[in-house]
């Protein structure tokens, strides 16, 4: 079935979103609705790879720049303007509401979060206590800021999986092997659903904040959860992710799950709740149709690697991610992982140009 293919009886209609917002190719496309273009953004869209980023950001940390919501609503619409994008992503990071609750952390340059006192014990779980909207005034104030600024163009929120905040809590910062987490999850059961409990709640409260103060979808990155076996993650890790998007669908906005490194586990993540399943680079579309569900529309998922390449070849495999793209019952394009640092931002902007260009004429044939 493809994008164009019209849902009457699909319930996610029902969303706060009116209007010009509400006939966003992104937002119609994450619905499974006929779109007149196939939308387009990009993980990481805000970030590295623009001038004005780094300009900005010079000589301010990274958490600091996440509570301060000029620097937000800027970073945030920096990619809005150089790029043909559907979409605009909070900038945040997905160590935001951890941070917010007292967990002594920090974004090391070159390194990513450490974590002070890592999570071991049943003791350790009384450093998560619940995020309240107090808790982080400056996410409600640049978002309320945003969606002013954006008019047409949807905000997505965001918020980190489970198994990935999970890991950083308990390795204390990044790991290749998730060793620390894996062997809580095997040999202390009742202590892992224990922490992965508390960080759901402290993950739809996160969420919710951005809801209510305008953004229009939001996506759960559970980046390293492809570190799982298929077995342990509908086991040890679906029952959480999945009381997170059902603590989302009342509010009416389109939910995005992604990892990386989940192709084996395309057919449980599209059980856990989600309207669209984000597919990284290794697995063709139109075979992650056959591994998820039906009712879902697919996100993805360019090689960010492919950017670094003449532009015969990007212009090439991003028409055969449209193509295969088709073969979902909706698509969003994205890069199968974010944007790498060094990209060219120009590249991106013809990425983006290209996408609508492809695909309109497509839908002309």
């Amino acid at each position: 079935m493809t994008a164009d293919a019209a849902r009457p009886n699909d319930d996610s209609a029902n969303t706060p979103a009116s209007g010009a917002l509400a006939a966003s190719p992104f937002l119609l496309a994450c619905r499974r609705r006929p779109v007149p273009h196939t939308p387009v953004w990009f993980m990481r869209q805000a970030g590295r790879s623009l001038p004005e980023y780094l300009r900005v950001r010079e000589g301010v940390p990274m958490l600091e720049s996440c509570t301060r919501p000029d620097m937000i609503v800027e970073i945030t619409m920096q990619p809005v303007r150089r790029y043909a994008v559907d979409a605009a992503i909070f900038f945040s990071d997905i160590m935001v509401p951890l941070k917010a609750i007292g967990v002594d952390l920090d974004i090391k340059p070159g390194v990513g979060p450490v974590i002070a006192d890592p999570i071991r014990t049943a003791a350790d779980l009384d450093a998560l206590r619940p995020l309240v909207p107090d808790d982080v005034p400056y996410v409600t104030e640049a978002v309320q800021g945003l969606a002013g600024e954006l008019g047409t163009t949807p905000l997505i929120g965001f918020a980190g999986g489970p198994f990935t905040l999970a890991s950083y809590l308990i390795e204390g910062g990044p790991s290749k092997n998730h060793e620390r987490t894996k062997a809580m999850m095997y040999g202390a059961p009742e202590l892992w659903a224990s922490l992965l409990d508390r960080l759901a709640d402290l993950t739809i409260a996160f969420l919710k904040v951005q809801v209510a103060a305008g953004a229009s979808a939001v996506q759960l990155f559970d980046s390293w959860v492809g570190a799982v076996a298929a077995v342990d993650y509908r086991e040890s890790v679906l029952p959480h992710t999945r009381r997170i998007f059902a603590a989302m669908e009342p509010l009416g906005v389109p939910r995005i799950h992604f990892g990386v490194g989940t192709g084996e586990l395309l057919g449980p993540m599209g059980e856990a709740g989600a309207d669209v399943v984000g597919v990284d680079w290794r697995v063709p579309l139109d075979e992650a149709v056959s591994r998820v569900e039906p009712g879902k529309a697919l996100q993805g998922n360019l090689d960010p690697a492919i950017l670094f390449a003449p532009w015969e070849i990007v212009e090439r495999r991003a028409r055969d991610v449209l193509a295969r793209g088709r073969t979902a019952e909706g698509h969003i394009f994205n890069l199968g992982h974010g944007v790498l640092p060094s990209t060219d931002p120009d590249v991106l902007a013809r990425l983006a140009d290209l996408v609508h260009e492809a695909s309109t004429e497509d839908r002309l044939q």
